[in-house]
């Protein structure tokens, strides 16, 4: 069975096709430019594929989810230029023979493909929230398989959290929101604080123990409100020594409220390495789609 993956993002996009075994068979990448001229290279690249079951398409947002508004399948109000209001579901159809097309958030694919692993895993969870933390900041969360968002996708990075003091003077770069959590950690925040990318950045510099104070926050606030099986940060951002940074200041704001166990196996890094979560994540939700 050929199912088929589109990972959209505002950078670049990955077309991937593989089996029911989530094993991929070809994958290609290629600039996010317009979207007439980006669209068609991933129609071009399936249509290689007449056997082609179902996709799912994990894509940058905002997006419409309800299948009930006419705007289903767009791309909504992103600050992407030339992308907004993007029939993007639409498209595919036209020009693939109607082919079924699972629809969802980028960070959703992402948290599904982790979900997916962990079945796959024997970890016995039944719930996990995933975050990315790059060019910008979000989250998908999946409870018993399913999604959480009725009216629409979490936008879990555009939370407040309490600024650090050694960070007051900073105002964020949320062009919405200014000081949300995407405005304080998201990677372009370290060309705004320290005119450097964030790879120029030792460790050792209290920038990152500041980021890890808003992040550890984001994470108690998941932890309390939805209490998952596991949180995994996924994202350019994201290292494992920074992780460890981050678990240091979860603990340190959870104080012992709440038992999550062992905090290298609840903050935890993608088990999909080379940012594969959302191409397998993919394959899962587009075999879903067939099969339904």
């Amino acid at each position: 069975m050929i199912l088929g993956s589109i990972e959209a993002g505002g950078t670049k996009f990955v077309c991937a096709v593989g089996n029911e075994d989530y094993r991929t068979q070809e994958m290609t990448s290629f600039p996010t430019t317009t979207p007439e001229e980006t669209l068609a290279q991933c129609v071009t690249f399936f249509a290689k594929f007449p056997d082609l079951k179902a996709i799912a398409i994990s894509s940058f947002g905002p997006i419409e989810l309800r299948k009930n508004s006419p705007k289903y399948g767009y791309i909504t109000n992103t600050p992407k230029p030339g992308w907004a209001d993007t029939n993007f579901v639409g498209y595919i159809q036209e020009h693939l023979n109607n082919v079924p097309v699972y629809w969802t958030t980028d960070v959703n694919g992402s948290a599904y493909g982790e979900y997916v692993m962990s079945t796959l895993a024997n970890e016995k969870i039944d719930s996990l929230v995933y975050y990315t933390i790059g060019t910008g900041v979000g989250a998908g969360i999946v409870i018993n398989g399913h999604f959480v968002g009725e009216t629409g996708h979490s936008e879990m990075g555009h939370v407040n959290v309490k600024r650090h003091p050694d960070d007051l003077n900073f105002d964020g770069i949320c062009p919405f929101h200014g000081d949300c959590l995407e405005g304080l950690v998201a990677g372009p925040t370290f060309d705004a604080r320290l005119g450097k990318p964030g790879r120029e950045v030792p460790l050792d510099d209290p920038t990152w123990d500041i980021m890890a104070y808003y992040i550890a926050q984001a994470a108690l606030q998941t932890t309390l409100t939805l209490r998952p099986g596991k949180i995994v940060f996924g994202g350019g951002v994201v290292s494992e020594a920074f992780l460890d940074k981050i678990r240091d200041q979860f603990a340190k704001l959870m104080n012992g409220y709440v038992e999550v166990g062992d905090l290298k196996r609840y903050l935890v890094m993608p088990a999909l390495k080379s940012n594969g979560s959302a191409t397998f994540g993919d394959y899962a939700l587009a075999l879903k789609e067939y099969q339904e």
